[in-house]
């Protein structure tokens, strides 16, 4: 979800800039709600579990696309098997296509366990902006402005707002675990942020909305929003938070694209990659320099040391301190 929503300011940046285009967007049916805002943004659901499954799905999906409108180019933003497939069934039908490069070589060499190349790399946003002007779109990234507006919260989280308290939203779960702050930390933070502020819980999924539901019902003015409200819905309680405590996962994204405040905890993981919030200022990053990080661009590999200290030696007043100074 996060690469998608990191897509979101970038095309919402060429629309703006250029009035002419129209953009039909093609990913997983579950992401429609992140670009209902845009103008000129069409959205095909890809239904990868069931209609456009394997294959011949993807070929379905290919002739639904060709059949419903004219494409002056096929923009690949994501690279990998399913949208390679799909592009692959364009370029045979002479469509001219582009495809984004996503740096692996320089990726790999910030990210090795001897003689790192610690540097910035190019961002996501900045690599979709290439693809975009490969395609023939010319587009200049401006993250001045947020890209959506604060939207009507669900009435039944609204008193939550109506108090003269700060709203903060924490999302303690990433992806893999090497991205996660140990979860009896992460509930000392919210234990003492929840003194003087409200806390809104966010994540998905069977486990994590058991273990979000029982820190609500065990700590103070603390609220879980998991497993009870549609994208949709959960995009509006974001959009309204004072900020937002979240891992280097999708959530981060979310709020960025309602120019939240995001306090985002580094592990394995690192800016570096390209992987920051949009908009979102580099102060508010929590991490500890260790010589072994980054060790993996995605935190999708196993920690070399076997202590995860790069979690670890994260004290939980670092988070605490850091969210009172925002």
């Amino acid at each position: 979800m996060g690469d998608v929503a990191m897509t979101v300011p970038v095309l919402k940046n060429a629309l703006v800039q250029n009035p002419q285009l129209r953009i039909t967007v093609v990913s997983n049916a579950f992401f429609a709600p992140l670009f209902s805002g845009l103008e000129r943004c069409h959205f095909h659901p890809a239904h990868l579990k069931s209609a456009h499954k394997g294959i011949t799905g993807i070929y379905t999906l290919f002739r639904e696309l060709q059949t419903n409108n004219q494409f002056d180019a096929v923009a690949d933003l994501h690279g990998v098997l399913r949208s390679s497939l799909l592009r692959t069934f364009f370029a045979l039908a002479g469509y001219r296509t582009v495809v984004i490069d996503k740096g692996r070589k320089e990726k790999k060499e910030l990210t090795r366990k001897e003689n790192k190349i610690c540097k910035q790399l190019p961002t996501s946003y900045e690599r979709y902006v290439q693809v975009l002007q490969k395609s023939g779109i010319n587009v200049t990234l401006n993250s001045a402005d947020a890209v959506y507006t604060k939207q009507t919260v669900p009435s039944s989280i609204l008193p939550l707002f109506q108090q003269n308290r700060k709203v903060i939203g924490v999302a303690p779960f990433a992806q893999h675990r090497e991205k996660m702050y140990p979860l009896d930390k992460m509930k000392t933070v919210v234990q003492q942020l929840s003194v003087h502020s409200n806390i809104i819980l966010l994540g998905g999924g069977a486990t994590e909305v058991a273990v979000l539901k029982k820190w609500a019902e065990e700590l103070p003015n603390t609220t879980s929003a998991a497993g009870n409200y549609s994208l949709a819905e959960e995009l509006a309680i974001i959009s309204n938070l004072d900020a937002m405590i979240s891992m280097d996962s999708a959530n981060m994204h979310l709020a960025s694209l309602y120019k939240i405040p995001v306090i985002s905890i580094w592990g394995a993981t690192h800016p570096h990659a390209g992987f920051y919030g949009w908009g979102q200022n580099t102060n508010n990053i929590v991490s500890v320099n260790l010589s072994c990080r980054p060790c993996s661009v995605f935190g999708n590999k196993p920690c070399w040391r076997d202590d995860h200290a790069c979690m670890m030696q994260i004290e939980e007043k670092m988070i605490i301190d850091k969210t009172k100074e925002l």
